[in-house]
């Protein structure tokens, strides 16, 4: 029987050897990559953890000892050691388990998230709830992985932290990667602090010397601290940590289960601020993921021989079109600039890197800082392109609107996986960008019905002297052939794709084909619809949009958005009371994960529920307004 089917609870841990420890560790391995295998998800991440989530859970108590992961990604290994073996292989399923720590999941998921970056900030709010509160004296441990500390609000926390001297113990797990490379100042700083028998007997050899330094009179006292300050700034490791208020406990070797554990011992004893530098090997145990992370940081299914897909992808993502649209346009506009926040592969800017690499920037996982960043450019006469996914833009809307919409300066964002993703669901679910996009002031808000109009609306955008926003889904669609020439669109103007009398169907984005395919459905029943592509969320074509409520009885509008505050509410804001107006998209809720069109037929997003809500009775559905 194997160790790993003995544990139904991370209490069970403590009664194994650390050499049993380490055969569960390799069993906890093989599961998550057999597993991985058939249904995709996160991969290199949580097989770079194993040993480090084993060595946690068999020194804590969870859940009186909380463990914070940051990113949620990296938690594989914990989710099967805390109850969840026998439904493992739900993970990132319908109806299964989430690919990330869920509250509604186990006690053992302190938080849920799918961003990064917070975890030290949470870890601090409950160690001082906990002291406010004088209950219980349990322990908590955040988990750094994947460039997490590459984000601002880490080091608003961590300073915090360090002033407040509260008892807190900080995991930096330092596997070199995010989904590529972790980039930043901060990141070789990490570098040279890594293990290095070279250096740590330089150090050592060095301090004992300075230690002999004579300090005879004031002056000479002074001096010789100051070099000895100096000495130790320049090669002690984790004296950034250490001037920050925090203790620092490394490097230590990450699949090493007896240093894992004893540092960790370590670190909850000091009770003060403890950093715990430990090094891993994203993808360990998995040569094709060892050799390529950024493959396997997020997977679908494959076979575990060589690593190849089980399905290859067929057809183009709009991502791959707006890359490939990029590099033609900055081909003939030296101003044009791209800025990613550590998703350079995931927004399609890996083709632009390489043709323009002095105009292309990673700024690690700062979204707040891309924006502003984007903005100094703007300002500078440079015409910069922002890349990042719906869910992660919603991170800088204060500065998309203080520092890009109120200066009202031409930077243009290019927002991919927008609407539902699937299988990563709410914290990836990109349903909210076109209401918080369409409330800043200037701001021009475009989304494409196709990948040719992709590429159009960019470079629109592009021509713009004011902010402005491509929304586009992750989707594929058949191979497409790169436009002749890349002109623009008519700034806030709709398209008539079919003239009729009964009802207008207004889509936008995703809901264009929606609209599309249910006038198909009318029509066959006798209905006669007009279908309309608005293209623009913000401005909106409000004289095409007149006409329609004139000659119509019935507006039905749809977009893949939350209702509130979405292109529906523009539409209904427009017209007023001239005619009826039918909202279709999104509710008023965090959509749970799966496959993406099972989970919009489960919210009735469908053609069927647009054709109903085109005829004469009143729709029933609740995400319909």
């Amino acid at each position: 029987m194997r160790y790993l089917d003995k544990i139904s609870d991370p209490a069970d841990l403590r009664q194994l050897s650390e050499r049993e420890l380490t055969l569960l560790a390799g069993e906890v391995r093989e599961t998550i990559l057999s597993c991985v295998s058939e249904t995709g998800g996160h991969l290199a991440a949580s097989l770079g953890t194993v040993e480090l989530t084993v060595a946690l859970h068999s020194v804590l108590d969870s859940p009186r000892d909380r463990v914070v992961w940051d990113v949620g990604h990296q938690c594989y290994a914990h989710k099967l050691l805390t109850g969840r073996r026998d439904r493992f292989g739900t993970i990132r399923q319908y109806g299964g388990l989430s690919g990330f720590p869920n509250r509604d999941e186990s006690p053992h998921d302190v938080i849920g998230t799918g961003h990064a970056s917070t975890s030290i900030s949470y870890g601090l709010g409950l160690v001082e709830a906990q002291r406010l509160a004088r209950e219980g004296d349990g322990n908590v441990v955040c988990v750094l992985g994947d460039g997490a500390l590459t984000g601002g609000v880490a080091f608003e926390a961590l300073n915090q932290a360090g002033h407040l001297r509260t008892p807190l113990v900080v995991v930096i797990n330092d596997n070199e990667m995010s989904i590529r490379p972790n980039v930043g100042a901060l990141q070789l700083y990490l570098n040279r602090i890594r293990l290095d028998p070279t250096l740590t007997r330089l150090r050592e050899d060095l301090e004992h010397g300075v230690a002999k330094i004579p300090a005879i009179g004031r002056q000479a006292y002074r001096l010789g601290k100051d070099v000895k300050g100096s000495m130790k700034a320049f090669l002690v490791p984790g004296m950034l940590f250490e001037e920050l208020g925090f203790a620092y406990i490394g490097v230590v070797d990450g699949h090493d289960m007896h240093a894992l554990r004893e540092s960790i011992r370590q670190a909850i004893d000091t009770r003060r601020p403890v950093v715990v530098h430990v090094k891993t090997i994203k993808g360990k145990g998995y040569e094709p993921a060892e050799a390529r992370p950024d493959a396997f940081h997020g997977t679908g299914p494959f076979n575990i021989g060589n690593g190849e897909r089980k399905a290859p992808a067929v057809g183009t993502t709009y991502t791959e079109a707006f890359g490939e649209a990029l590099v033609r346009l900055a081909e003939c506009d030296e101003r044009i600039v791209a800025i990613t926040a550590a998703m350079t592969q995931g927004t399609g800017l890996e083709a632009f890197e390489r043709r323009f690499p002095d105009r292309f920037y990673d700024v690690g996982i700062a979204e707040e800082h891309a924006a502003v960043f984007a903005a100094g450019l703007a300002i500078g006469g440079m015409r910069p392109v922002v890349a990042l996914y719906s869910t992660f833009l919603q991170r800088a809307f204060d500065m998309l609107m203080q520092d890009v919409g109120l200066q009202g300066l031409p930077v243009t964002f290019a927002v991919d996986r927008a609407g539902l993703v699937g299988d990563d669901g709410p914290t990836h679910h990109g349903g909210f960008d076109l209401s918080f996009l369409r409330v800043i002031p200037g701001m021009t808000v475009m989304a494409p019905s196709s990948q040719e109009e992709l590429q159009r609306m960019l470079a629109t955008a592009l021509t713009l002297d004011g902010p402005a926003a491509v929304r586009y889904p992750r989707g594929l669609a058949a191979p497409f052939s790169p436009l002749p020439e890349i002109e623009p669109v008519a700034l806030g103007r709709g398209v008539v794709l079919q003239e009729g009398v009964d009802v207008a169907l207004v889509g936008v984005g995703t809901g264009v084909g929606l609209a599309r395919e249910a006038a198909e459905l009318l029509a066959a029943e006798g209905v006669t619809p007009t279908v309309v592509d608005a293209r623009f969320v913000k401005p909106l074509d409000t004289e095409l949009l007149q006409r329609l409520a004139a000659g119509h009885g019935r507006i039905v509008t749809v977009e893949e958005n939350t209702l509130a505050g979405g292109f529906g509410s523009a539409v209904l804001e427009a017209v007023g009371g001239a005619t009826e107006v039918v909202r279709l998209g999104l509710p008023d809720a965090f959509v749970p994960h799966g496959d993406r069109a099972r989970v919009l037929a489960d919210l009735g997003l469908t053609a069927q529920a647009v054709a109903l809500a085109a005829r004469s009775q009143t729709p029933t559905l609740t995400h319909v307004e």
